[in-house]
């Protein structure tokens, strides 16, 4: 599965100002509404499902990322967001430190293979720390779906 293929251009911020966990998952599930990936009733039901999943134990997975993800019914397809965010945030992530790169991904209950691909796809980038730093460098959408790009055709390497 090819990240290109599940991120929409609209749900992608390079530089998304926040200063929380909650508020960086509902500018993000914004991001998916605005590109169409996610129907506005649906937001605050999603937002808080993420949320409670978060509560449970922590998607910050170390080395500035984050993974947040949902598998609900009514999510049509697999789709993520993307999100640098500014000054990094506290996602409670297992090395302690602050959250820059956020990955927001929801799929549908009923499809748990294609859940297990996507954070495959997703995960096989973020343990790159080639990946990780450009992404994090990344200043603009163009440079953030470029990087994707490379990834999906295999010219980045660690």
């Amino acid at each position: 599965m090819k990240l290109t293929t599940l991120v929409h251009k609209k749900a992608i911020s390079a530089s998304l100002e926040t200063t929380t966990r909650n508020d960086a998952i509902k500018a993000m599930m914004q991001l998916l509404v605005d590109a169409g990936e996610v129907k506005p009733d649906y937001v605050d039901e999603y937002v808080k499902a993420v949320i409670k999943r978060e509560n449970r134990g922590s998607t910050g997975f170390g080395n500035g990322v984050a993974v947040p993800h949902l598998k609900k019914a009514s999510v049509g397809k697999v789709v993520v967001a993307i999100a640098n965010v500014v000054d990094g945030v506290d996602f409670n992530a297992l090395d302690g430190n602050p959250v820059y790169s956020i990955f927001l991904l929801l799929s549908p209950e009923d499809q748990p293979e294609l859940h297990l691909e996507a954070m495959e796809a997703v995960f096989g980038s973020l343990s790159q720390e080639t990946f990780r730093r450009f992404l994090r460098q990344a200043s603009s959408v163009d440079d953030v779906l470029q990087l994707l790009n490379d990834t999906d055709s295999h010219q980045l390497s660690n």
